[in-house]
This record gives structure tokens, C-alpha cells and sequence, in this order.
């Protein structure tokens, strides 16, 4: 008979869950137990917030939530950044740890790993928290978190369970051979029919999609066309529609030219983006409006009330939500004003894009070219802060990264590694800088021993260097931003990674190139210099 730990990693099986990421540790143990005998492959990273990251990096390449295990105490705090990343971007992680004993947990007297509450340390970062007292309350559970994440806003759910009920008999019944999936909800039918009113008696529609549109690229792209709208992405909806699309915006509406695109439209269909400010008021300037009426459809019916107020709110999927508006559109659109708002506002953004700027997403171009469009992870620096203004990709869930919302460092080589794992047959891309890099150097070992194929490019610009430029325009005297930075080529050869260092822009294909002919992932160090 089962114990139930290895009841569990069995259930996990039934639910298509076919990776694990997590290390080993004493209290964990019999969650390893009948691992293998489950078909579920592990990756071990060297820090449990990588284990996180690259859970998230995995749920975004595959639309599957990322899953963990992880040891009470240490385990469960070093996890906490990875999963306020997650929570931050609506991303579907399952965290299962264990904890102490009962009559152990939370006894103060100092039994190994113990936290007086878990659960209170990560209730800010997780759709629910569950102590297993039995194990029979683990199919229960499991269903629970499922359904959040194939129906509701797919959010961190934190599993626990005492390390005595790990270790007790299974329930006497059989796995089943089927477990019971939630769909998610179209939107209200009333709702859809008002929403398609405004929309045909529109003069200027336009578009706003975010990452809770992320799978819903047909659907959204298709709308689009019937409304002759203009489609401004986020940057975790970027690749909703094609780049090359004449109505796709992919341009943070942060930029005056979206906003004047954005002001100039008297219909405004929202969809899956929760409109917060680092996607829309970047700058903290208070000046995105919604001047036209605005029709709003998320997952989440509170998100509706948030940031703006709307004319018609949809509690609804994205995708199943666009396809019933879809044949309700009749709007005239023989004239394609649409085409021409957007590209008036695309001339208009990249008028006014910086020299260096321009740099980064030339550099970002090549990657595409070069590598066969990649999936491009990027971490909080200034290739990447570049990009989220005005880059655009040719599919969806291509391009991602931490530097909006919770903003995180050390986040793109595990985040890369777990899509990597997750979408073996494409190239990923990993953007860092020097010092994001030092948050998770270790993690170079991991990517080996996973044997994923991935490209590392770090921008060697000395430390915090966006940091350090507020510091100098803020009249603050630069302090902590300047680091010593280790030899990362000795590291990265130590750890098995072919290496490429260049000082040129102009070599930047050639080393593209040779990255594709080694099994072994690809580090290239960019000369700061290079970009000016």
C-alpha cells in the first residue's frame, strides 16, 4: 500500500504534471519515494527561489502550472520572492512543502526548519494556503488548487503537510484513473450583448490586451480585425498579435504616442490586463486616462473594480469571452482607420526612441533573426527595460520578465531554464545584467545539469547601472551600485557553458550563430560599450 507521499506525486501524475522542480531535503523525503515510479522528472536547482523561478518560467512556455517541492523553513523563505513574482504576474505555481509534525509545528521548542506559522509567512503570496491534517484530504486539495488554476485567476497554491501524515497509508480506494477539470466561464451573455453595442456604434475603437489574454492570440487577433482596432500589448501579452500585424501596438502604454492613441479612442475593450501602473503609468505620472467608454473582461471580478471603473464589466475567460463577441461585431470598417492609428502611433514611438535605446532592441532583432524566434526571458535591466517600451514578438508567451510588477532580480537564466524544460524544441533566451546575475550565479550548474539548451547574454555594464543613473539624476551621490563583478567567463567554463565575450556590435551575428552549434548552453558577455 501507498504512503502519502507517494499517493500524492501519483495524483500529481493524473493531472498532467510531468516536472518537478525542488531540492531534497530530510523532511521531504517520502515525496521522493515513488517519484520515478510516477514518470515525473525532477530538477534540482541550488536555491529554492530558483526552484520558483524556474516553476514560473515553466507555466508560461506551457500554459501548465509549475510545481515544487520544498522543505519547511528554509525552504518556504527562500521560495517566498519567487512566489510574489508569480502571485504579481498571475502565474499558476503549485508549492508543496512540508512542515513539522503535529504537536511539533509551531511549538516554539525549536525542532528542526520550524517557522512558528507558514502559512502566515506566505498568506500575501498565494491564491490559498492548506494544512493536510490526513491523507485522505489530499485529492480534495489538489482539486481545489486545480481549479484555480484552470478556472479562476491561476495564482501561487501552497500545499503543507506535516511530515508525520507524509508517512501515513494512502486511502484503501484506487488512483483514479481520471480526475474531474473545472472549465473556465464566458462571460455573462447580457453583458457580451451590450459591449458588442458599443463597439459597432463606435468611430474609434481600439484594444487593450494583457497577460490574461496570453493564450487567446486567434481569438483576440480575429476581433481585432472585425473591429478595425488597434491591439496594445503588455509585455506578458506581447506576441497576442503578431508584430508584423498591421493593427498590432506592441508599446508600453506608458509612451505618449500610445496615450494619445489611447485618449483619441471613444471605445476601449480591455481585455485580461489589470491596467496597473508599471504597464500603464510607468513613469508614475498620473496622466493614463480612459476618456472613452470602457468595456472590461477578466477572470476576476474584483480586478474589474480596480484601476478604472467600466461602462460594461465581463467576468469571463479571455479567449471563450472574445469568441462569443466575435459574430456579434458588425461594425463598417471599409475605410481601415485602424491600420493608420496604429502605425501613426508606432512612427510615433520609435521617433522619439533613444540612440541606445534603439541599440537594445536592435540587439533584441538579431536574437530573433538570428535564433529562430526564441523564447526571450528577461530580468530587471536595461536591454530589457528598453524592450518592455517598444518590442513586439511573432508569437505569444515568447516574451517575458521581471522587471514589471513585482520587479525581481536574479530571475532570467532559472526562469529560462524552467521554460527550457518545459519547450525543449525552441531556443530560449536569457537577458541579464552583472548584477542580476550575481543573485543566482549557481544556477549555471543547474542549466547543465538539466541539459537545456539555452543563451545567456549579460550585459556587463558594472553593477546596478539603472540604479545608479537615478542615484546621479536624483543629485544622490551613487553608493552600493558599483560592484566588484567576479570573472564570469572563468565561472561559466568552470560550469560548462561554452563562452563568447565581444566588444563589437557588429560581431553580434557571428556569435548568435556559433551559439547554435554546441549542445551546451551558450554564455555571451556584451561589453557595455558596445551599445554606445
Amino acid at each position: 500500500m501507498m504512503n502519502a507521499g507517494s499517493y500524492l506525486t501519483h495524483l500529481l501524475k493524473q493531472y498532467d504534471v510531468d516536472c518537478v522542480f525542488g531540492i531534497p531535503g530530510v523532511h521531504t523525503l517520502e515525496l521522493y519515494r515513488s517519484l520515478g515510479d510516477a514518470d515525473l522528472n525532477h530538477i534540482t536547482p541550488r536555491h529554492e527561489q530558483a526552484a520558483g523561478f524556474m516553476a514560473d518560467g515553466y507555466a508560461r512556455a506551457t500554459g501548465k502550472p509549475g510545481v515544487c517541492f520544498i522543505i519547511s523553513g528554509p525552504g518556504m523563505t527562500n521560495i517566498v520572492t519567487a512566489m510574489g513574482q508569480a502571485f504579481s504576474e498571475s502565474i499558476p505555481m503549485l508549492v508543496i512543502s512540508t512542515v513539522n509534525a503535529h504537536g511539533r509545528m509551531g511549538s516554539g521548542e525549536g525542532w528542526l526548519h520550524e517557522l512558528p506559522n507558514q502559512q502566515s509567512l506566505i498568506s500575501g503570496v498565494c491564491e490559498f494556503s492548506h494544512t493536510v491534517h490526513s491523507a485522505k484530504e489530499i485529492p480534495q486539495v489538489l482539486a481545489r488548487a486545480f481549479a484555480v488554476f484552470d478556472s479562476c485567476r491561476p495564482r501561487p497554491v501552497h500545499i503543507e503537510i506535516p511530515i508525520n501524515v507524509l508517512q501515513e497509508a494512502a486511502p484503501e480506494a484506487e488512483l483514479p484513473s481520471l480526475v474531474t477539470r473545472i472549465q473556465p466561464a464566458t462571460g455573462n451573455s447580457d453583458a457580451i450583448q451590450r459591449a458588442a453595442e458599443l463597439i459597432n456604434n463606435a468611430h474609434n475603437p481600439i484594444i487593450l490586451v494583457g497577460g490574461g489574454a496570453a493564450r487567446s492570440h486567434a481569438s483576440i487577433t480575429a476581433l481585432a480585425e472585425a473591429m478595425d482596432a488597434p491591439v496594445v500589448m503588455t509585455v506578458n501579452a506581447r506576441g497576442v498579435v503578431p508584430s508584423e500585424h498591421a493593427l498590432a501596438v506592441p508599446a508600453s502604454a506608458s509612451l505618449p504616442a500610445v496615450r494619445d492613441l489611447v485618449d483619441a479612442s471613444d471605445v476601449v475593450l480591455a481585455v485580461g490586463t489589470e491596467m496597473g501602473p508599471t504597464d500603464y503609468d510607468f513613469n508614475e505620472d498620473g496622466q493614463f486616462k480612459i476618456l472613452g467608454q470602457l468595456i472590461q473582461i477578466d477572470i476576476d471580478a474584483q480586478q474589474l473594480m480596480r484601476s478604472h471603473i467600466p461602462k460594461v464589466g465581463i467576468v469571463g475567460d479571455a479567449n471563450q469571452t472574445a469568441a462569443s463577441l466575435l459574430p456579434l461585431i458588425s461594425r463598417q470598417v471599409s475605410s481601415h482607420k485602424g491600420l493608420s492609428r496604429a502605425s501613426s502611433c508606432i512612427n510615433g514611438v520609435t521617433s522619439v526612441t533613444s540612440e541606445r535605446d534603439t541599440r537594445y532592441l536592435e540587439l533584441l532583432t538579431l536574437i530573433n533573426t538570428h535564433l529562430n524566434d526564441p523564447i526571450i526571458v528577461g530580468d530587471s535591466t536595461q536591454i530589457i527595460y528598453a524592450a518592455n517600451s517598444y518590442y513586439g514578438s511573432s508569437k505569444p508567451n515568447s516574451y517575458f520578465n521581471s522587471a514589471m510588477g513585482f520587479g525581481t532580480l536574479g530571475y532570467a537564466l532559472p526562469a529560462a531554464i524552467g521554460a527550457a524544460i518545459g519547450d525543449p524544441d525552441r531556443c530560449v533566451v536569457a537577458i541579464m545584467g552583472d548584477g542580476g546575475l550575481q543573485f543566482c550565479l549557481s544556477e549555471l550548474a543547474t542549466a547543465v545539469d538539466a541539459n537545456v539548451r539555452i543563451v545567456l547574454i549579460v550585459h556587463e555594464n558594472g553593477g546596478y547601472k539603472e540604479i545608479k543613473q537615478f542615484m546621479s539624476a536624483s543629485k544622490i551621490t551613487p553608493i552600493g551600485v558599483d560592484l566588484m563583478v567576479p570573472d564570469i567567463q572563468g565561472i561559466g567554463i568552470a560550469c560548462g557553458w561554452t563562452m563568447e565575450s565581444l566588444s563589437q556590435f557588429s560581431d553580434i551575428p557571428d556569435v548568435l550563430e556559433r551559439t547554435k552549434q554546441t549542445e551546451c548552453p551558450a554564455l555571451v558577455l556584451l561589453q557595455d560599450d558596445i551599445f554606445s
